[in-house]
């Protein structure tokens, strides 16, 4: 006889406490297969793909799409042939992990099995089956409609249950509800404060706004960026550099047979002038443990860049990034933007970042005082490239010009330091031949 086993959302990495169910992949009556995915949830980090622990046959779902789910709350329940109550997994809490056994829980891809000292499961209590029983109540009483139906309801703030229904079983259908719309839109709510029928005085302030909840990767950017604003003592520095003579490298290397296949662009060579730098900066690609009370100085570069995408401000890395070819890093910088634009950036891509570039200058800004990504001790923000007079060999010439600002937290690196180190990447845009000599 199937028994029902009820997932409860696990810790996706990192001590996170919730995520943002963006798309059911099932619905209630589907048969899933152990590790199918199931749906598309959003951290704090990333988009990821939860996949099935279970072979079975889906009883309820949870939560609507859109909604926050908290770790460790009941998310699927799925009635499996055979099966043991005691075979529920359980999702980690955030600062702890809690026991599953190894030998009677299937392991999910992507996710491991942890043990306990003593080797014995915790056991739901009957407060918690409690809760998810009366769950299940509460999905069977809700309008039935399949969830793309359900998320663009909530889109447009429709209850379900005011819809009328003409599915086969009594569910509303996407025409049900573009109807409904429809007849909305034709029949619109008056003005709040307005009587029925009354047009809103001549004159009379119209608050036309739209609300956005805090949530996924814009809320977690904006704690990021309040703790490191607050956290480490910033200091932005500023240089206005001729690369006239980095511009042209680009051209004759997009001329080369080595270069034909890989997308080459300014970026890549301020990235590479950057990495070269550190070489004689290592304090800029050094973090503060506070806890311990060290600098921490890393002799690897997993440089971050930061991306403007669907879901908010990204700052994916390339891992050992120090280790690359001008050619490869171009390479692994066109991945990199293409993956985060594509909103397929990992929770493993946005980890461990060491020093970030912040690149302004596709949006026609000149400069910036970028924020620290938390963790770093340095960030370098560049600017457009324009074309302007310049003085040149005595004259005044028209030159590609840019600007490049470099933030740093003063508890690591000092006001010497972040000169010179701004200092050389500026005078390697300026001769890049000195990516030869030093490389």
């Amino acid at each position: 006889m199937p028994t029902t086993q009820t997932f409860l959302l696990p810790d996706l990495g990192e001590g996170l406490t919730e995520a943002e169910l963006l798309t059911w992949l099932v619905t209630v009556g589907d048969t899933v297969e152990l590790n199918q995915n199931i749906a598309e949830v959003e951290t704090a980090k990333a988009s990821v793909e939860l996949p099935s622990p279970y072979a079975g046959t889906v009883v309820a779902l949870y939560a609507d799409e859109g909604a926050t789910i908290e770790v460790g709350r009941p998310f699927i329940d799925i009635a499996v042939e055979g099966a043991s109550t005691d075979d529920t997994p359980t999702a980690p809490a955030p600062s702890q992990t809690p026991p599953v056994s190894k030998e009677r829980t299937p392991v999910l891809v992507g996710y491991g099995v942890a043990e306990e000292s003593t080797g014995r499961r915790r056991r739901r209590t009957n407060a918690a089956t409690a809760s998810a029983v009366d769950a299940v109540v509460t999905e069977q009483e809700r309008p039935l409609a399949a969830p793309p139906v359900r998320f663009a309801a909530k889109q447009n703030g429709i209850d379900l249950a005011e819809v009328p229904a003409t599915g086969d079983r009594g569910q509303v259908t996407r025409d049900d509800l573009e109807q409904y719309l429809a007849r909305s839109a034709a029949d619109p709510v008056p003005e709040p404060g307005a009587a029925s029928g009354e047009s809103a005085r001549p004159g009379a302030a119209v608050l036309d706004e739209e609300r956005t909840p805090i949530k996924g990767v814009r809320k977690h950017t904006a704690d990021a960026m309040v703790r490191s604003a607050f956290t480490a003592p910033h200091v932005t520095e500023f240089v206005t550099v001729d690369v006239t003579p980095a511009v042209d490298l680009l051209a004759q290397l997009k001329e080369s047979k080595h270069f034909r296949s890989v997308r080459i662009t300014p970026l890549a060579l301020v990235a590479k002038a950057l990495l070269v730098a550190l070489r004689s900066n290592p304090s800029l690609n050094s973090a503060w443990d506070e806890a311990n009370q060290e600098i921490v100085t890393k002799r690897y570069v997993n440089l971050g860049i930061a991306a403007a995408t669907p879901r908010g401000l990204m700052v994916p890395n390339i891992k050992n990034a120090h280790t690359l070819s001008l050619r490869d890093l171009a390479e692994a910088l066109t991945t990199l933007t293409t993956t985060a634009k594509e909103g397929r950036t990992g929770p493993q891509d946005l980890s461990a970042g060491t020093i970030t570039i912040t690149n302004v200058g596709v949006f026609g800004v000149d400069s910036g005082t970028p924020i620290l990504n938390p963790g770093e001790a340095a960030i370098l923000c560049f600017g457009a490239i324009r074309r302007q007079p310049w003085e040149y060999r005595g004259e005044i010439a028209l030159r590609s010009v840019t600007t490049l600002s470099l933030s740093f937290d003063h508890r690591l690196v000092d006001g010497e330091q972040g000169s010179r180190f701004l200092a050389t990447i500026a005078d390697i845009l300026s001769d890049p031949v000195t990516l030869i000599a030093l490389s």
